[in-house]
């Protein structure tokens, strides 16, 4: 029987490999919008960071979001990101 292959995600915060079900996916739309996707199904652009609010403040910090979606990001964005990740835990 063949053995099923875990797809492996880099956090954008810490810089470590981890399964991607580990990972909360942040998605950007066709219409520009940056958001949590915490289904992984919304339609764009992903990049992934670990359920941590520490990863999300250093990912921001280096600005690896921007570098990855290839524009600038609002603080206000930023914010809301961070308070869905506090809620959702």
């Amino acid at each position: 029987m063949k053995v099923k292959k875990i797809p492996m995600r880099m956090c954008l915060g810490c810089g470590e490999m981890k399964p991607k079900r580990e990972l909360i996916r942040v998605v950007k739309s066709s219409e520009g919008e940056i958001s949590l996707d915490l289904t992984g199904k919304k339609n764009g652009r992903g990049a992934y960071i670990c359920e941590s609010i520490d990863c999300l403040r250093a990912a921001r910090k280096a600005r690896r979001f921007e570098k990855s979606f290839q524009c600038r990001i609002d603080d206000a964005v930023y914010e809301s990101m961070e308070s869905e990740l506090v809620s959702d835990e």
